[in-house]
């Protein structure tokens, strides 16, 4: 059984990029990213990648490794001395079936009167209601953040508003939302993110649950007018984004904005409201709320 060693370096001084340059050079066969506090990524402006105000970097490495040299060439290609090596945490690890871990921690999830978020593994707890199959190793979302948790719940409690409708899933992540709306009845969606990862997400989601959805990359991305526009996304991209998203909704179509702070509810109604009338009051779970609004005619 292999063993491995694992060094965390907390960003600071020094960018991700240089801690994964670093670690890399040292012999880590896997480098990975994590947030040192508790900062959603959502979605960012376009042409930013923000990871978050400290990130914690990971590097990976093989046993039999010399843990020494290892400190020591990270401390040379970041030119500092190995005492000052801005490590958070350093672990011994054996070989675990990663896939049986996460199947461990993920179970299906009932969102509203009739919709379920399920792991592939597992059968629909009820078969009668819509269900989504999602795959966790692909996931951008799957219902466990509040704000995609608010968007499914508007979702399977509007069923007259999604079914027989046409919808657009701006800044899809996993594509959880859209295949949500297309399972609950709507009759297109079209989708799009900035991310290739998420298009391919939501492509190998989409096929998984035998539903068809028009997903591009932001660049390349034009859609008629919707029924139904769903954006969970942060509130500085959703204020930019107002008159794009306002654009892509029919006249008396449906917006619901998520990825937004109690906070910031008021800069995004001010945002919106040249085009939309809002419903209030909005859903709110943990801090997070979703903006319903509907577009002036």
């Amino acid at each position: 059984m292999n063993e491995w060693f694992e060094l965390t370096l907390k960003s600071g001084q020094y960018s991700p990029d240089q801690l994964d340059e670093a670690l890399i050079t040292a012999g880590a066969i896997a480098v990975t990213y994590s947030d040192a506090e508790d900062h959603p990524v959502l979605e960012p402006l376009p042409g930013e990648t923000p990871l978050w105000p400290e990130t914690l970097v990971t590097g990976l490495f093989e046993k039999p490794c010399d843990e020494k040299e290892i400190f020591a060439c990270v401390a040379s290609v970041l030119a500092t001395e190995i005492n000052a090596l801005p490590v958070a945490r350093e672990n011994h690890l054996e070989n675990t079936d990663w896939e049986r871990s996460w199947m461990d921690h993920y179970h299906p999830m009932k969102f509203g009167e009739n919709l379920w978020i399920c792991p592939t593994h597992l059968d629909p707890p009820e078969p009668e209601c819509a269900t989504v199959m999602l795959d966790p190793g692909l996931a951008f979302g799957t219902g466990t953040h509040p704000s995609t948790a608010l968007c499914l719940t508007w979702l399977s409690n509007h069923k007259d508003q999604v079914n027989g409708h046409t919808a657009v899933d701006y800044g899809c992540g996993s594509g959880v939302l859209g295949i949500a709306a297309r399972t609950l009845g709507a009759v297109r969606c079209d989708a799009t993110d900035i991310d290739p990862q998420a298009i391919k997400a939501t492509h190998e989601n989409a096929s998984r649950n035998h539903i068809d959805i028009h997903c591009v990359l932001s660049k390349d991305f034009s859609a008629e007018p919707a029924d139904l526009v769903m954006a969970n996304i942060l509130a500085l991209p959703l204020t930019a984004l107002a008159e794009k998203l306002a654009s892509l909704t029919k006249p008396q179509g449906n917006i619901i904005l998520a990825g937004i702070l109690l906070s910031d509810v008021q800069m995004i109604k001010d945002a919106y409201a040249p085009w939309f009338d809002f419903v209030e009051p909005f859903n709110t779970i943990d801090g997070w709320a979703l903006v319903h609004g509907i577009k002036r005619a």
